[in-house]
């Protein structure tokens, strides 16, 4: 659930409103903990402003990054302050759905925050214009700001503009500048970057402490192992490898503490694990890699880690570690040993943020640089993310996976691809293991099938398992396809038959969101013509139409209504949509409809801001539990325990009417939470179809090859221990779009809700009346 508050959970979809740009982030930097001279960083050239001005021989505004080309150029007829501003302009065919200029430069100051300043100016913006930052760290996206929810759109004249952040001490890499997504004209202009309201170039040193990531360097061009085959007895050393890698990086002192590059130790360990004829030999060379480590001393009481606390959701998959058939008694001894004596809470690859309790994957590196295929890298991807789903997943049981063999599969399939392409794919498969839709490859969407630039101009949405036209892209309607077609082949291949090629690379929680995911992608390919055969009232007929750049094509909407965040549907009945609503306006809102009947929350979408406690607290009378976390133990990897209950407060207001609480397969994570939160209200109730079933606070896996993933971070139940992951919000009554509704252009199941707040026997002609015609506002 993305932004913090209160116990909010952290949720992707936020984050990715801005693609991650210029993702350099340092592989094994020399962060040297002497002070930097004038000169010697790109922050020192920064100074009170950062002006505009052409490229030599180009209208680019010089020092930037751009994207997409023949977007921005600099302009000199509408400025602010200086001789040069920058200008956005965006057609509705312009290409990626955003444009942006883009700074970066290593953090090597100390702070508290870094703040943003800037003018900008927009002419008929149909997106949404912005400011950005992001910090970056070993790897990965620590924090981002893009302005998205604060809606910057339409028409207005030079406003200044501030985004902040607070400098996160893992952080080495800052990101900056300005965009615009959708179509329209922006300008900007004096742009000023600030550390605790000082110019940055004034800002204090950072004073960075040396790690062993900063000095071990030994296998950064590779891992020095290509392999075109592995053997039965190979996977099985293999297979106990990972395990014991894994054990060890969370469970000895010297690892948990920092004091080895433990990617670099795997590829030392190797060669030897690869050339062991058994298990027996391999098993010695991990008790004597393990004695290599140092001593394990014998914990005193007060140092011991505690024992896992009593209410667990999850607890510590350790038994394997007694398996002395597998392991041998001497393996089996010192990782007994280990876990006995293990350190009570410091971790260095593992940290859990403050407030939420979900992990942050310290000192993981990407490793952008490294060529594939690298068979080294491509194994320690696997050996990475396998344990993290071992000790910090807190759906891990829910995944319903048998994961040593999960590891078993993906050995050959890791080590042996043979390209970058193979590699992605394989990690595809992996990840969609987790059956978590936050934990997706979604550093490498474009490898997925799929795969090409281009598609119908359509949008699509399984009904009752079919692929049915529901959208069409305005001028491009003339592919001949028509509101509710039903696809049946493409290119001669069945839908029915693609969907199941295509689902092992699909990483949804449940069926409805991997529905809804492969609608969005159905008819990608290359951009050339393509036949498709479709069912049409009860015919089977043949179109041959023109695949368009997918930023041309028609793109997926939520299902909410067009139009204003607030409407009056009737006399009787309100309608709120959350997709962009705004905190501020909730008072405004809740006094519109105080006198109608009910209130249609519309969650059909992702919030554009956190509203469970802003708008809840004017559904109950007195203060109700909604939801319960689970978090990690970092004493106890592996173990999840339960929280206290999070419960909504009242407000001073309270509406009276009945709740009407609309979802849907693009109901995800935080639309999730905040489903969870109003149904608990006395005269709320849920209509709609199962959601997308992934909920709790997002965590980034970097990986090598320059990778990432996500994993849900903390576990969502509702007060009473019942789960969601995997299951979703299950509606109170359950509504969907039929193939009839969809031809005529109607809501059905907005026109359920409105049905429960007027009652059964309000004839549907009216039902369908205020379902299709709000009424004006005054």
């Amino acid at each position: 659930m993305l932004a913090m508050k209160r116990c909010t959970p952290f949720i992707f979809m936020c984050a990715f409103a801005l693609p991650l740009l210029s993702q350099n982030a340092p592989q094994n930097a020399d962060h040297k903990s002497q002070s930097p001279q004038p000169g010697a960083s790109p922050r020192f050239a920064i100074q009170q402003s950062l002006p505009f001005t052409p490229q030599a021989g180009g209208t680019n505004p010089a020092g930037w990054f751009i994207n997409p080309d023949g977007t921005v150029h600099v302009d000199n007829a509408v400025v602010h302050g200086g001789r040069w501003s920058v200008q956005f302009h965006r057609e509705l065919a312009s290409k990626n759905g955003f444009s942006v200029i883009t700074r970066s430069i290593p953090i090597d100051f100390a702070g508290g925050e870094i703040e943003l300043h800037g003018y900008l100016r927009t002419q008929d913006v149909t997106g949404y214009a912005g400011l950005w930052m992001r910090e970056d760290g070993e790897g990965q996206m620590l924090k981002l700001e893009n302005m998205s929810s604060q809606h910057v759109d339409g028409t207005r004249d030079w406003i200044e503009y501030t985004i902040r952040l607070p400098i996160d001490e893992n952080a080495r890499e800052l990101h900056f500048g300005v965009l615009l997504s959708g179509a329209g004209t922006m300008w900007a202009d004096d742009l000023r970057l600030l550390v605790d309201d000082k110019p940055i170039a004034e800002a204090n040193p950072q004073q960075r402490v040396l790690t062993v990531l900063d000095t071990d360097h030994e296998f950064d061009k590779g891992s020095k192992l290509q392999l075109s085959s592995l053997t039965p007895t190979q996977i099985d050393n293999l297979i106990t490898l990972g395990r014991v890698w894994g054990f060890l990086k969370y469970h000895h002192p010297a690892v948990a503490a920092g004091k080895r590059q433990w990617d670099y130790d795997l590829f030392r360990i190797l060669p030897a694990i690869l050339a062991a004829p058994d298990g027996a030999h391999a098993n010695d060379v991990l008790v004597h890699w393990i004695d290599s480590l140092g001593e394990v001393t014998t914990c005193q009481a007060e140092q011991c880690a505690p024992v896992p606390k009593s209410d667990l959701n999850q607890k510590p998959d350790i038994d394997w570690i007694r398996d002395t058939t597998t392991l041998g008694s001497e393996l089996s001894i010192r990782l007994q040993r280990i876990y006995q004596n293990r350190p009570r809470t410091n971790q260095f690859y593992v940290s859990l943020a403050p407030g939420i309790g979900n992990p942050h994957f310290d000192h993981e590196l990407s490793y952008s640089a490294v060529a594939l295929p690298d068979s080294g890298f491509q194994l320690l991807a696997l050996f990475r993310w396998w344990n993290i789903m071992q000790y910090w997943a807190p759906y891990r049981l829910d995944a319903g996976q048998n994961w040593p063999a999960v590891l078993a599969e993906f050995i050959p399939k890791l080590v042996l691809a043979n390209d970058r392409t193979a590699y992605q794919l394989a990690m595809f498969e992996l990840v969609a293991k987790a059956n978590d839709t936050h934990a997706n490859l979604w550093s490498s969407l474009d490898a997925r099938p799929p795969v090409g630039k281009c598609s119908l101009p359509v949008d699509l949405r399984f009904i009752d398992g079919q692929a049915v036209v529901t959208g069409l892209a305005g001028k491009d309607a003339a592919s001949g396809l028509q509101m509710g077609d039903i696809l049946d082949a493409i290119d001669g291949t069945q839908v029915a038959k693609l969907t199941e090629e295509w689902t092992p690379y699909y990483a949804d929680s449940n069926v409805a969101a991997r529905r809804r995911d492969m609608a969005r992608t159905l008819t990608q390919g290359d951009c050339k013509p393509v036949d498709i055969q479709l069912h049409r009232n009860g015919k089977l007929i043949d179109l041959h139409a023109d695949r368009l750049p997918r930023d041309n094509a028609f793109k997926p909407e939520w299902h909410d209504l067009p139009g204003d965040t607030f409407q009056l549907l009737s006399p009787d009945v309100a309608y709120l949509k959350l997709s962009s609503i705004k905190a501020a306006d909730v008072p405004k809102y809740i006094e519109e409809a105080a006198k109608t009947k009910g209130l249609v929350v519309d969650i059909r979408n992702y919030p554009s801001e956190f509203m469970p406690f802003v708008l809840g607290a004017y559904f109950v009378s007195t203060k109700t539990s909604f939801a319960t976390f689970t978090a990690a133990d970092l004493a106890n990897p592996g173990a999840f325990s339960f929280g206290d209950a999070v419960a909504i407060d009242p407000g001073s207001t309270h509406y009276s009417g009945k709740v009407v609480i609309l979802v849907d397969e693009t109901s995800l994570s935080q639309a999730e939470y905040t489903t969870m939160a109003f149904r608990c209200a006395p005269n709320a109730i849920v209509v709609g179809s199962t959601t997308a079933g992934a909920d709790g606070n997002v965590s980034a896996i970097p990986l090598p090859g320059g990778l990432s993933t996500m994993v849900s971070g903390i576990g969502v139940f509702y007060p009473n221990h019942a789960p969601t992951q995997r299951i979703g919000i299950v509606p109170d009554i359950e509504a969907k779009p039929t193939l009839a509704g969809i031809k005529a252009g109607r809501d059905e199941v907005l026109e359920t809700a409105i049905r429960q707040i007027l009652g059964p026997q309000t004839p549907q002609a009216t039902i369908e009346k205020i379902a299709g015609r709000p009424l004006p506002r005054f």
